[in-house]
């Protein structure tokens, strides 16, 4: 037979934000209008990988009020602040708990003043769901978010809010090579099965089965979304990915020349998600943006080996390097 399939798996442990003691901060604001909306302001850049649906869905849930009632505006210089780079998987968990804090902060102001109205003691009384202020043990006794924020803007309450959230981390210590350089990790595991064909060298990877730990997921198609796209990422790099240099220029610096995996190279994936509440996560999440392409390419290395034989160690593993390895192979035996 000169198509052989085999099964690899690779495993890994990764760090949320900048990490080693580097300055990882961002911060948000939140005003509640007359309508009972919320405009939340970050300067958190959605990639296309959701950051702005699931800081909505944390603000519409810290709120009380729909997700649809929470406008999230962002990347703008003139009217967001600070919330670091997208990258390093962390602005669910960074840009997350800003956006937790200030809403906390807008709602109490809120509440502050509709205690007074519903007749209860402390705010800790209170309690919002869909749009309703209401009563905690008593939830006949309510007000709606439009009315509750109209009077309260109407006696004198600023219903806005800014949060602020810190990454917890610290340097490497050079001598020892001790410390906590991140905070927190994600974990995980992937197993690949792949087809090799002896003949020409090709190798298709057939299905991969990805478990992330995420914390809790806080939009569950999101984060199979952002698991498939590391997969994709990290396919590429096992298969496809290299810049070829001319004279110090790059010969291959367009999508028709730089070959990338297309929807017709993706195999069947599976996602597993692994929620594990982390404490210092709005909500317990953690994140899982970069982490989903670290073990791709390992598995199916490991699934090549698994298939045929040969341990390939430089990407990536074109069809020319697996013949190559597989006639190195049958020279050893003979």
């Amino acid at each position: 037979m000169s198509k052989k399939r085999g099964i690899g798996m690779a495993c890994f442990f990764y760090g949320t934000g900048y990490g080693n003691g580097f300055p990882d901060v961002s911060t948000a604001t939140v005003e509640i209008h007359d309508d009972g909306t919320a405009t939340v302001r970050t300067g958190a850049v959605d990639c296309g990988q959701g950051s702005s649906t699931v800081l909505a869905q944390i603000a519409a849930e810290e709120l009380g009020v729909p997700y649809e009632w929470v406008t999230v505006i962002t990347a703008d210089t003139d009217t967001t602040p600070d919330a670091g780079t997208t990258a390093a998987t962390r602005q669910t968990y960074a840009s997350g708990n800003a956006v937790k804090t200030a809403c906390r902060q807008a709602r109490e102001v809120l509440f502050e003043y509709t205690r007074t109205l519903l007749g209860v003691n402390t705010i800790a009384g209170l309690a919002a769901r869909e749009g309703i202020i209401y009563v905690r043990g008593y939830p006949q006794k309510q007000i709606t978010y439009p009315e509750a924020a109209t009077r309260a803007r109407l006696a004198g309450y600023r219903l806005v809010g800014q949060g602020t959230f810190v990454t917890h981390t610290t340097a490497v210590d050079r001598e020892t090579g001790q410390g906590a350089p991140y905070w927190p990790y994600a974990f995980g595991t992937q197993i690949a099965e792949v087809e090799v064909d002896t003949e020409t060298g090709e190798v298709r990877v057939l299905k991969l089965f990805a478990a992330h730990d995420v914390g809790r997921a806080v939009n569950r198609l999101g984060v199979e979304g952002q698991i498939e796209g590391g997969i994709a990422q990290g396919l590429g790099m096992a298969l496809l990915e290299k810049v070829h240099l001319q004279q110090g220029r790059i010969v291959n610096n367009s999508f028709s020349t730089y070959l990338i995996p297309t929807t017709l190279d993706m195999p069947e994936v599976q996602p597993l998600i692994v929620e594990t509440y982390e404490p210092t996560g709005p909500y317990g999440a953690k994140g899982v943006g970069e982490p989903a392409t670290l073990p791709t390419v390992p598995a199916i290395i490991n699934a090549i080996y698994n298939a045929v034989g040969v341990r390939l160690t430089e990407l990536p593993v074109t069809p020319e390097k697996i013949l190559a390895a597989l006639r190195a192979k049958e020279g050893e035996e003979q």
